[in-house]
């Protein structure tokens, strides 16, 4: 099912490149300034670099946990999934990333404020970071492994991921097509992950 999902996210987002720049010159004239203020401070929710420390964490927990005799049956699960996230993290973002270098996208807002728009194919220049999202890839990895772990609230995971990965948009941080291709590599990098790296972990549904 992530497979499917995330593929038809990406096909998505491809299709939005046609109304993209339209849809963030709307976005930006139309999202207040209290708006745009309260929709930063929730934005970083989806940032990588928390997330990656929780996971890091939660392993430390375990092996502390495990030194001092814990052998409880939801050990495993704390591990193999913090690993899982962590792999599924540095795959996705190892895409992204080859992406980012090698397509090359001015952000949206650089259109508003210096007029500065477009692709700039194989320029390896740091500017051109917008395609794809990695805010919505994280996010959406974060919400598999959180499915996984407490499946009967998944669509609080899903709707949470969406919301944060839409702020992107919203923001004028990324275009929609960066967080539907963002958010399709995340799914995907996480289902590969989980089903060959974790079988014995991984639901029926991924």
């Amino acid at each position: 099912m992530l497979l499917w999902t995330g593929l038809i996210l990406i096909l998505g987002g491809l299709a939005a490149l046609a109304i993209d720049r339209r849809a963030a010159h709307f976005i930006y004239d139309h999202v207040d300034a209290r708006t745009h203020r309260i929709l930063d401070s929730i934005t970083h929710y989806a940032k990588a670099g928390h997330w990656l420390a929780a996971a890091v964490l939660a392993l430390i927990f375990a092996a502390l946990a495990r030194h001092f005799g814990a052998r409880g049956a939801d050990m495993p699960l704390l591990i193999n999934y913090s690993v899982a996230f962590i792999a599924s993290l540095t795959l996705g973002s190892a895409v992204l990333h080859v992406i980012k270098l090698v397509i090359g996208r001015r952000r949206p807002r650089d259109d508003m404020e210096m007029g500065l728009y477009g692709f700039m194919p194989l320029a390896f220049n740091p500017d051109y970071n917008s395609f794809p999202s990695g805010h919505a890839l994280t996010i959406c990895c974060v919400a598999v492994i959180f499915t996984c772990v407490w499946p009967m609230l998944w669509p609080l995971w899903f709707a949470v991921a969406a919301i944060l990965a839409i702020t992107r948009a919203l923001l004028t941080a990324h275009f929609i097509s960066d967080v539907m291709i963002g958010a399709g590599i995340g799914l995907i990098s996480a289902r590969e992950v989980l089903a060959l790296g974790f079988p014995g972990f991984a639901p029926g549904w991924v």
